[in-house]
C-alpha cells in the first residue's frame, strides 16, 4: 500500500489546522489567527482540502482491506502480504477482542459468509446495541463488508428495510456478493459518502456504525446528514472510537493511523457536542473496551426530537 500523506493543512501566514479546528466562531478568529490574516483564516481555511485528502485515504486503505478479503485473508492483512496492520499497530479485523469479528455473538458470525467475517473492521457490534424491531429502517453508516446491515436486515425482519453505504466500490461489490450468498432480500447497499447521505429525508428510523465515523474529515456534516435523514424520534447508535482528552498530537497527525481508526477519533465532549448542535438529545457515550493507549471503543446512543 502507498505511504498515505499526512492530513496537515497550513495556510501561508495563518494558524494550524489544529488551532483553526478551535477557532470557528467569527469573534475568535483574531484570537487564533491575529487580526491581519483577513477571511483567509480561521475555521474554513484548508478544510475542504484536508477533509478530501483524509477520503481518499480512507478510500485506499478499505480498497486494499477489499482485495485482501477477496484472496481469503483477513482486512486487516495486504493481499500477498504476511504482516496485518496495514502498517498501523492496531489488529484490526485479525479477530481479537479489540477489533474485528471476534466482537460479534457466536450466532451473529454464523449467520453471515465468510467473507463477511474477514472484512469486519469494526471496534464494536452496533446491531447488537441498536435495539432494532421488526419493520423498521436502519441504515448503516461506512457498511464495508456488509455485516452488521446482513445482522440488521435479519433482525427488521421482512417488513423492514437494511441499507448500508459505503464509498469504496470494492467494499460494495463484496457486500452485495455476501448478500447474494446469505439470500439476504430486504438489503441494499448504496455508495456515497456519510457526509452526504443519498436518501430523503426523515426516511430512516436507526442509524448504526460501526468504527466509522472517526475516519470522516467532516464529522460536523455526518451528524447534520444523520439527523437530517432519521424520522421524528429516530435513533442514533453507533460504535466508535473515543479519544482520551490528552490523546498526543503526534498520534492525532498520523493518517495511517487515522485510516487505522485512531487518530481522527474525537473526544467524548466533543461527540457529545457535535451531537446536540446537529440536533440530538439524550445523548449517551458508554465505553466498552480499550483499543489504544489514548482512546477506547464506546457505544454513543442519541435520539432526535419526536
Amino acid at each position: 500500500m502507498a505511504e498515505l500523506e499526512t492530513a496537515q493543512t497550513e495556510s501561508e501566514g495563518c494558524c494550524s489546522s489544529e488551532a483553526q479546528e478551535t477557532c470557528c466562531e467569527e469573534d475568535a478568529k483574531a484570537e487564533c489567527c491575529g487580526e491581519d490574516h483577513g477571511d483567509g483564516c480561521g475555521c474554513s481555511a484548508g478544510r475542504a482540502d484536508e477533509a478530501e485528502r483524509v477520503r481518499e485515504a480512507v478510500r485506499e486503505r478499505y480498497a486494499v482491506a477489499a482485495r485482501s478479503v477477496e484472496v481469503g485473508r483477513p482486512g486487516c492483512c495486504t493481499p500477498s502480504g504476511s504482516e496485518c496492520g496495514c502498517g498501523t499497530d492496531i489488529p484490526d479485523s485479525c479477530g481479537d477482542e479489540t477489533f474485528g469479528s471476534g466482537l460479534y455473538d457466536p450466532h451473529d458470525r454464523d449467520a453471515v459468509p465468510d467473507a463477511a467475517k474477514l472484512a469486519s473492521l469494526g471496534c464494536g457490534n452496533p446491531t447488537a446495541v441498536a435495539e432494532l424491531h421488526e419493520g423498521e429502517t436502519v441504515l448503516d453508516l461506512g457498511s464495508g463488508g456488509g455485516i452488521d446491515v446482513l445482522l440488521s436486515a435479519r433482525r427488521v425482519g421482512g417488513s423492514g428495510k437494511a441499507y448500508g453505504l459505503d464509498m469504496t466500490d470494492e467494499m460494495l461489490e463484496l457486500a452485495r456478493r455476501n448478500q447474494r450468498e446469505a439470500n439476504v432480500k430486504n438489503a441494499e447497499f448504496l455508495k456515497g459518502t456519510i457526509e452526504d447521505v443519498p436518501l430523503p429525508d426523515g426516511s430512516v428510523d436507526v442509524i448504526i456504525s460501526n468504527c466509522v465515523i472517526n475516519l470522516s474529515g467532516d464529522k460536523s456534516a455526518v451528524f447534520r446528514e444523520a439527523a437530517r435523514v432519521l424520522k421524528p424520534g429516530g435513533r442514533f447508535a453507533v460504535s466508535d472510537v473515543v479519544a482520551d482528552s490528552d490523546m498526543d498530537e503526534t498520534t492525532r497527525r498520523d493518517m495511517e493511523q487515522w485510516t487505522g481508526c485512531i487518530a481522527g477519533a474525537l473526544t467524548r465532549d466533543q461527540f457529545e457536542r457535535e451531537l446536540q448542535r446537529a440536533g440530538f438529545e439524550q445523548v449517551e457515550i458508554t465505553e466498552t473496551h480499550r483499543v489504544h493507549d489514548q482512546a477506547a471503543s464506546a457505544i454513543i446512543r442519541a435520539l432526535v426530537p419526536g
